[in-house]
C-alpha cells in the first residue's frame, strides 16, 4: 500500500477490502495533469509567503514538469497502490525531490484539489469536443454541397409528407449541432476555476498570494482561474459537471436521430441511402448482411449517456454542504460521457461525407402523388381563390378517390378532375405535383447555416 496524504489520528491500520473499495486511482489518474497545475499555482502561493524558499519551489517545478512530460508522451503509469491521483503526485514527488515534497501540500485539501482539477478537465475536453463537432458540421456541409441539387423525402410521423432539398435535411441535422457548439462553448467559457478553498473554510494563505500565483501562470493555463470566493460552496459544486454531461446528452440525442434517420434510410424498404462499407459489418450466419453497426452503436450508447447524467444528479440530489465522499463518485459517469461521445465525433466526421444516395430509390419515393397535395391546395388558394379549407377537404377527397379507384391523379381526365373541383385540369395538375415545382414553390427560408468562429479558451 502506497504513502497516504492522512493517518496520524488513526491507530488501526485500514482494511484492505475497503482501502480497494474506496480508492479512486484507477480512474482518476486521468486528472494528473490538472492535479500538476493545481499544486503549480498552489507552491508559488506558498513561496509569496515565505513558506517555501525559491530554491525550493524551483525543485518542486521542475519535478512537476518532469511528470508532466510523462503525462503529455503517454508514458505516465500511476501506481495502483495510491489512493487516489492526488496521493500518486505527492509520491512521485517525493521520488524526485525527497522529503521536500513533504511540505507542498501545506495548507491545501485534496477538497480544493479535486474540483479544480474536475473543472480544468471540463474546460479541456469541452473545448476538444467543441473541436470534434466542427469536425462534423464541416462533414455534414461537405455532402449538402455534393447533392445540393438532389431532391428528396420529407416525414412527419414517420410518414411521407413533402418533397424536399436532401441538401435542407442535411443542414437540419447541422442546425443542431450549431446550437450543440453554441452550448458546449458558452459553457467551458464559463467556468470559473477556483483555488485556495482549503477544506471549506478557506486557506490561511493570503488570497493576494494565489492572485499572482494565478497571473504568472495565465499563459499556461488560460481559463479563468481565480482565488475561492466561497470556499464552502467552491468544494461543494459540481453544477458545471452536470451542465457539462447535459450538453453531451443533448449532443449523443442528436447523434442517435441522425443514426436512426441513416439506419431507416439505408434498408431495402426505403432504399434511399448507401452506408459505407468501412463502417458497417458482416454477419457470421448470412452472406449478404451489410449492418449498420457503427449508427447501431451510436444510439446504443445513448443510454450510456443519459445513464452518466441521471448518476450525477442523484449523486448529488440530497447532499449537505460540504464535501461528502459521495462525490467521488462523479468521476467514472464524466470520464466516460466524455470518451464516447469524442469517439463518436471522430468516427462520425469520417462516415458522413462517403455516404451515397441512391437517387433510383428517392426517385422511384417521388412517384408518390400523395406528396403533392399540398401543392394541389396551395395551387386553388392562391390562383383560384378558393378558401383553403374547402380546398384542403376537395384534395383530400381527391387523394382519397385516387387510392380506393388505384388510379393516378396526374392521368385522370379533366373531366373527372373537374368534378372534384371546376379549376383542375391535367395540364396544371401535371405540372403542380412534380418534385421540381414542389420544392421551388418554398420560399420562406434561406438554406444558410450561422457562421462559427472558434472561441478561445
Amino acid at each position: 500500500m502506497a504513502k497516504k496524504l492522512w493517518g496520524g489520528r488513526f491507530k488501526k491500520e485500514i482494511d484492505k477490502d475497503f482501502f480497494e473499495f474506496q480508492k479512486s486511482i484507477q480512474y482518476d489518474y486521468a486528472l494528473a495533469e490538472y492535479d500538476l497545475y493545481h499544486s503549480a499555482l498552489h507552491i508559488k502561493a506558498l513561496r509569496d509567503e515565505k513558506i517555501l524558499t525559491v530554491q525550493e519551489c524551483g525543485r518542486l517545478w521542475t519535478a512537476f514538469q518532469e511528470i508532466l512530460v510523462e503525462i503529455k508522451s503517454g508514458t505516465f503509469k500511476p501506481d495502483l497502490r495510491s489512493e487516489d491521483i492526488h496521493t500518486e503526485i505527492q509520491n512521485r514527488v517525493q521520488k524526485k525531490v525527497g522529503d521536500l515534497a513533504l511540505k507542498m501540500h501545506t495548507l491545501r485539501s485534496r477538497n480544493d484539489q479535486i474540483v479544480f482539477d474536475e473543472k480544468r478537465y471540463c474546460v479541456e475536453k469541452g473545448s476538444q469536443t467543441a473541436d470534434l463537432l466542427l469536425g462534423v458540421m464541416k462533414s455534414l456541409s461537405k455532402l449538402a454541397a455534393r447533392y445540393s441539387a438532389e431532391l428528396f423525402i420529407g416525414f412527419t410521423h414517420t410518414q411521407r409528407a413533402q418533397v424536399i432539398y436532401f441538401s435542407d435535411y442535411l443542414r437540419a441535422h447541422e442546425n443542431m449541432f450549431v446550437r450543440d457548439y453554441q452550448r458546449l462553448t458558452a459553457c467551458y467559457q464559463n467556468i470559473v476555476t477556483y483555488i485556495g478553498a482549503g477544506a471549506i473554510a478557506g486557506s490561511s494563505l493570503q488570497a493576494s498570494s494565489y492572485h499572482k500565483a494565478v497571473s504568472s501562470t495565465a499563459s499556461l493555463l488560460g481559463g479563468k482561474i481565480e482565488a475561492a470566493a466561497n470556499p464552502i460552496d467552491s468544494v461543494s459544486d459540481r453544477d458545471f459537471i452536470i451542465e457539462f454531461l447535459s450538453i453531451l446528452s443533448i449532443i449523443q440525442m442528436h447523434l442517435s436521430r441522425l443514426s436512426e434517420d441513416l439506419i431507416l434510410y439505408s434498408t431495402k424498404e426505403f432504399n434511399y441511402i448507401d452506408l459505407p462499407e468501412e463502417f458497417c459489418t458482416g454477419s457470421s450466419l448470412m452472406p449478404h448482411k451489410k449492418n449498420p453497426d457503427f449508427l447501431e452503436l451510436v444510439r446504443g450508447y445513448t443510454g450510456r449517456i443519459y445513464g452518466n447524467l441521471m448518476a450525477v444528479l442523484t449523486t448529488m440530489k440530497a447532499l449537505p454542504l460540504s464535501y461528502n465522499r459521495d462525490m467521488q463518485l462523479d468521476k467514472e459517469p464524466l470520464f466516460s460521457s466524455v470518451a464516447i461521445i469524442q469517439d463518436e465525433l471522430k468516427i462520425m466526421a469520417r462516415f458522413i461525407p462517403i455516404l451515397t444516395v441512391h437517387v433510383t430509390g428517392v426517385s422511384k419515393a417521388l412517384e408518390d402523388e400523395g406528396l403533392y397535395a399540398t401543392e394541389l391546395a396551395e395551387f386553388l388558394v392562391k390562383e383560384k381563390g378558393v378558401p383553403f379549407k374547402e380546398a384542403h377537404t376537395l384534395i383530400g377527397k381527391l387523394i382519397r378517390y385516387a387510392h380506393d379507384e388505384q388510379v393516378k391523379i396526374k392521368e385522370m381526365p379533366d373531366k373527372l378532375l373537374r368534378s372534384f373541383h371546376a379549376s383542375l385540369a391535367q395540364a396544371e395538375v401535371r405540372r403542380i405535383m412534380s418534385p421540381q415545382y414542389a420544392v421551388k414553390s418554398k420560399k420562406s427560408f434561406t438554406r444558410k447555416i450561422q457562421q462559427l468562429k472558434r472561441p478561445s479558451r
